[in-house]
């Protein structure tokens, strides 16, 4: 038998208990308060976007939708181009 077909877990079956993770919904900051504007010259509120590293966060941790995650990504595009922002992290 190979190891890759049909390989029996060694735990016997009704052992422990599942546990329940509950995560709260994100909701898209934008849409909920109506005052934020999405502005690349904003930087302060472009680097929650942003790791650490630089890199654009998805969705899925911004929790914004996608209408609003394509605007914060230009956003913060464009202000990288403009030098406003870094591509990179300054330490090495």
């Amino acid at each position: 038998m190979n190891n890759f077909q049909n390989k029996k877990s060694s735990k016997p079956a009704g052992t422990g208990f599942a546990r329940r993770t509950y995560t709260r919904k994100k909701i898209c900051r934008f849409c909920a308060d109506e005052s934020l504007k999405i502005d690349y010259k904003d930087s302060r509120l472009m680097r929650n976007f942003v790791s650490e590293r630089g890199k654009i966060m998805p969705r899925r941790i911004t929790g914004n939708c996608a209408y609003h995650q394509r605007r914060v990504s230009k956003a913060i595009k464009m202000s990288r181009t403009v030098s406003i922002m870094p591509y990179t992290s300054v330490n090495i």
